[in-house]
């Protein structure tokens, strides 16, 4: 049995794609560029914020000077409305609930920006005890940089990387996994491809949150 699973949270935890087209498109608009559809934002985030901006950004404008100006206008907004359809996904609330019976540990690692992280966790999931909440952290690398997954192994006092499930929704997610040396599952109802998980041999593949609590329950 697994003694800690680490979710990803945006395309795992919880369906944010929605808010973060919308604060992003407000950002572009208030720029004067051209914003774009929601479901185009599910290739743009997984790698932090401000990747998310440049590759938001028309391509001869993506350079330090517009991910700043995308950021002083994308936080306010996002800070204010970035809840608002946003949601779980189905069978979230169960899944943990069964890991928090079955004494497993849980944790979250986010390339979302730390505050963000913070209000969202504390709003759909304040009944849940974390042993570790991270999103992005100024001076910490971002995902798929394992320091994050240390940081949690550290935190949780687990020294066994095999006592450790990683759950996550995208390549970065596997990737992740596989530079941390712990083992991976990735979930096929978030914002990246089945083909894109297959491409990093992930130990799981689920389609429904309650199978997670299954294998971290056998998983060896």
């Amino acid at each position: 049995m697994k003694r800690l699973v680490i979710f990803d949270l945006d395309g795992t935890l919880l369906d944010t794609i929605a808010d973060l087209a919308e604060s992003t498109n407000y950002a572009l608009a208030q720029l004067g560029f051209p914003g774009h559809e929601v479901q185009a934002y599910k290739q743009f985030v997984g790698n932090g914020v401000y990747k998310l901006f440049e590759r938001a950004l028309p391509e001869q404008f993506r350079n330090q000077e517009y991910i700043l100006k995308m950021k002083e206008l994308f936080f306010p907004h996002y800070n204010e409305n970035g809840m608002r359809l946003t949601a779980p996904y189905p069978g979230i609330y169960n899944l943990l609930t069964s890991l928090a019976e079955k004494g497993i540990k849980i944790a979250i690692a986010s390339n979302k920006y730390q505050h963000a992280v913070d209000v969202m966790v504390n709003n759909y999931f304040s009944e849940f005890e974390f042993t570790a909440v991270y999103g992005q952290r100024e001076g910490v690398n971002v995902k798929p940089d394992p320091t994050v997954i240390f940081d949690i192994l550290s935190d949780s006092g687990i020294e066994n990387k095999t006592d450790i499930l990683y759950v996550g929704d995208s390549g970065v997610d596997m990737q992740t996994a596989i530079n941390a040396g712990v083992q991976s599952c990735g979930v096929t109802w978030g914002f990246r491809t089945e083909e894109e998980l297959n491409r990093f041999s992930p130990d799981y593949i689920v389609d429904n949150p309650l199978q997670i609590a299954e294998i971290a329950s056998s998983a060896r």
